[in-house]
């Protein structure tokens, strides 16, 4: 159904009006997984190549392959996926890749986050990793304009040796575009406060803690993250919602929520998309920022995420403007993109609000 713009811009839009807003934001991309962003021709391919890891490589059942049972099971898929990157021009490929799909969504700044430890695991040399992602970063500068820089994470059931040791490996390599330390895998058996010391060395060492908590556990995790490991973004955070005083906390402080629709409806983590709580998130208060999470994985994108905002949340579009803003001001960029971000998304509102008044 395509509807008609109000004059107020709070109405809904056609797929057309959609689609055109939505290339006009100038966005930005806190939450997305190097991993997870492989397109299904892309990781078909690396599967080919090595039958033995288990994952296919017909591209039909490859996304039967990515319907997920439940977060467990998504877990399990993802680390079947890390055993077909092996090489250091493995990771310039999926940087790219990614690069590519963050242009086509209208995004010109993004922060990737990669599990160092994983793709050590699997034979790729430290400084070739490093090298890697520098050569990937500096090509999608070049080719789109895009500026990328990283979050370095932890999986959670490596334990505190395992954060520990990922943070050596970024201290020692220091690549290009680090800014911030996370915390991602299974919240189940690993408690946040255990990640404390880690998170408060890198921290001392000028990087930005960016844990997920909150995504398949209880509030109190999230409460963990902000109050143990400092966090100055949540990944997901979406238990927050049946927390009063934790919902003002997160308000008061600017905390701000990386809330990814998609991905927490394949995982499970909610149990469809009528049920997510963005709404009660914005409704208190609360700064979000979109994010695609694994978008290869999820068949998303960011502008897809943005889409579901305004259709089955009914944010208007004078609150998609708003997400974008919040993201602009959570993210760890240069202060000269931010400003130019800001500019040229109060730019797009104005376009916006004469085209308004035109029809």
């Amino acid at each position: 159904m395509v509807f008609t713009d109000s004059p107020d811009g709070r109405g809904p839009l056609g797929d057309d009006a959609s689609s055109a807003l939505l290339a006009s934001l100038p966005k930005v991309e806190l939450h997305v997984h190097l991993l997870g962003s492989a397109a299904v021709d892309a990781v078909a391919g690396l599967a080919a190549c090595r039958p033995e890891a288990g994952v296919p490589a017909d591209p039909d059942k490859l996304r039967r392959y990515f319907r997920f049972t439940d977060f467990a099971h998504f877990l399990e898929v993802y680390t079947a996926l890390n055993r077909l990157v092996t090489s250091g021009s493995a990771i310039v490929a999926l940087v790219c890749g990614l690069g590519d799909q963050l242009a086509a969504d209208s995004v010109r700044y993004a922060e990737v986050t990669v599990t160092p430890l994983s793709h050590l695991r699997v034979g790729i040399p430290d400084d070739e990793l490093a090298q890697a992602l520098s050569a990937g970063r500096r090509l999608v500068a070049e080719r789109h304009g895009i500026h990328l820089n990283w979050i370095f994470d932890v999986a959670a059931d490596d334990g505190a040796a395992g954060a520990f040791a990922t943070l050596d490996w970024i201290l020692r390599q220091q690549p290009d575009g680090t800014v911030g330390f996370g915390l991602g895998g299974p919240e189940a058996g690993a408690p946040r406060r255990l990640f404390r010391a880690a998170f408060d060395k890198a921290r001392a060492n000028g990087l930005h803690a960016v844990p997920h908590a909150g995504e398949t556990s209880d509030a109190g995790e999230i409460w963990s993250a902000a109050c143990d490991l400092g966090a100055e973004r949540i990944g997901h955070g979406i238990r927050a919602v049946g927390d009063r005083a934790l919902l003002d906390h997160l308000a008061d402080r600017g905390i701000t929520l990386e809330v990814c629709p998609s991905s927490n409806v394949c995982t499970g983590a909610v149990p469809g998309i009528g049920e997510h709580p963005l709404p009660a998130l914005l409704a208190a208060g609360v700064p979000i920022t979109l994010g695609s999470d694994d978008p290869a994985l999820f068949a998303t994108s960011l502008n897809r995420e943005y889409r579901l905002c305004h259709e089955e949340f009914d944010i208007p579009p004078t609150g998609l403007f708003d997400i974008v803003a919040s993201g602009i001001d959570a993210a760890f960029c240069p202060p000269w993109l931010a400003r130019d971000l800001h500019r040229d998304l109060a730019q797009a509102r104005r376009r916006f609000d004469r085209q308004q008044r035109v029809g």
